[in-house]
């Protein structure tokens, strides 16, 4: 079956964010005398917010996710790129008539600034975030929620993103999945999950859906 429709986790994938999250969870951890290390901090990138602090402190999760964002949205601009050869890849992809979406765990307000800086702003057909769904990845919510909006189906869509959560909500609503070798936490992590894909490079997605 030919993919018509391509959904982007938008963190990690598209735009490099790596950074400042880590940057941010520092800043977050020092305020609330936490001695996490790097390498602990690089896991805690991907669920949603709230999950991982509610693991470290269910009592205080709300007040360290305000200490977060706010640290996050006030350096945010500092930091954020868009990975190699993405701009590229979107414009063959929207020349070539492809739908396009992201599907991320991050809120509304942070997803529309970080495509703006990246100049990814106009690029997607259908945008589904913390806000839009009951259920965050790796729940197939979000994925059929995208799909929806498109009017997708699931034979001739792929999901493509840089952590578990991404591959595992793919197959979970039953479409074909790329993982990134850019992945922060590593390329084996996610080939252990096998997705349908590894793309090296950006450029590698072309080649997948023949454009």
């Amino acid at each position: 079956m030919n993919i018509r429709t391509i959904l982007f986790d938008l963190d990690g994938t598209l735009i490099d964010t790596n950074e400042l999250i880590i940057a941010s969870f520092t800043h977050t951890f020092k305020h609330y005398n936490l001695p996490y290390t790097r390498e602990e901090i690089i896991e805690f990138n991907g669920p949603p917010l709230k999950e991982t602090f509610t693991n470290i402190n269910p009592n205080r999760a709300e007040e360290m996710v305000d200490v977060y964002r706010e640290h996050n949205l006030r350096e945010h601009d500092n930091y954020v790129t868009a990975f190699p050869n993405v701009m590229e890849v979107l414009d063959a992809l929207k020349e070539k008539n492809f739908m396009l979406g992201i599907v991320t765990t991050k809120m509304t307000e942070s997803v529309n600034r970080g495509l703006k800086i990246a100049g990814l702003e106009n690029y997607f057909d259908s945008i589904v975030t913390l806000d839009d769904v009951t259920h965050p990845k790796p729940h197939p919510e979000p994925v059929i929620k995208a799909m929806k909006a498109l009017d997708a189906d699931a034979a001739s869509t792929l999901m493509v993103g840089d952590n578990s959560h991404d591959i595992e909500s793919g197959q979970n609503a039953g479409v074909e999945t790329a993982g990134v070798a850019w992945s922060f936490k590593g390329k084996e992590r996610l080939q252990q999950l096998n997705p349908t894909y590894m793309l090296e490079d950006m450029r590698d997605l072309l080649k997948i859906v023949g454009v």
